[in-house]
């Protein structure tokens, strides 16, 4: 917050991120995915409300609403990351095919069930995506962005397989190529403990960083996307 002698920016990058993100967190929080289709890219956020024992604190958090998220994300227009040929937000389904995506790892997990989730969304102009996506994440800080990382990444293929599984599919295996890759360095049960002292960080106030690489994107993969395949 800045203090209220100094000259406030109405088109400074983080009033507008901001802006942004009051603009998500006013959308109701729906049936997760959204069943009818709809154009356009933008961001969103994933609600848990099921009875994984790890994720207990943020089942109850969201028990009788939309508090915590355990995820949030974005879905750019074909183009966006590469600065090419972008193509309209309005004239995609990223947004859409985006959260049936998620819904698709979801429902491949055996100890996950998506009808446990909950999801708000909003459709943004392209500029500010990214933007605001990076401002829920230092927000919230979800244990899905930072630290169980892996739920946003699509199958390896071919030579890949040699490595190891991510954080997010060694909690959550079933998803088709759990068993072609290597074990995680932690087992599901390390990551679970991670989980639990996580989340209690979060709700005090400990987790002040959020990690980036040197390009100032997220350490998170971006899926794979069909335009106009919804992937369930």
């Amino acid at each position: 917050m800045t203090a209220p002698y100094e000259p406030y920016n109405p088109l400074d990058m983080n009033s507008i991120a901001e802006s942004v993100v009051r603009e998500l967190l006013n959308q109701p929080c729906v049936e997760f995915p959204p069943p009818a289709k709809f154009r356009g890219a933008g961001v969103y956020a994933l609600y848990y409300r099921g009875d994984f024992p790890a994720y207990r604190r943020i089942a109850e958090r969201n028990a009788n609403g939309c508090e915590m998220p355990i995820y949030v994300g974005r879905a750019e227009p074909e183009g966006a990351r590469k600065g090419l040929n972008v193509v309209a937000g309005a004239a995609t389904q990223k947004l859409y095919n985006r959260l049936h995506q998620h819904a698709k790892s979801i429902r491949a997990a055996t100890n996950l069930n998506v009808s446990h989730f909950r999801c708000r969304y909003r459709v943004v102009e392209d500029l500010f995506v990214p933007l605001a996506e990076r401002r829920l994440i230092e927000e919230f800080k979800p244990v899905w962005n930072i630290l169980l990382d892996g739920f946003g990444l699509h199958d390896p293929g071919g030579g890949r397989y040699a490595g190891a599984r991510s954080p997010w599919d060694e909690v959550h295996p079933g998803r088709k190529w759990y068993d072609k890759l290597k074990a995680n360095e932690r087992t599901s049960e390390e990551w679970s403990e991670r989980i639990v002292a996580f989340i209690a960080d979060v709700e005090r106030g400990v987790i002040t960083e959020v990690p980036v690489l040197d390009d100032g994107e997220v350490v998170e993969a971006e899926e794979e996307d069909t335009e106009g395949d919804s992937g369930e």
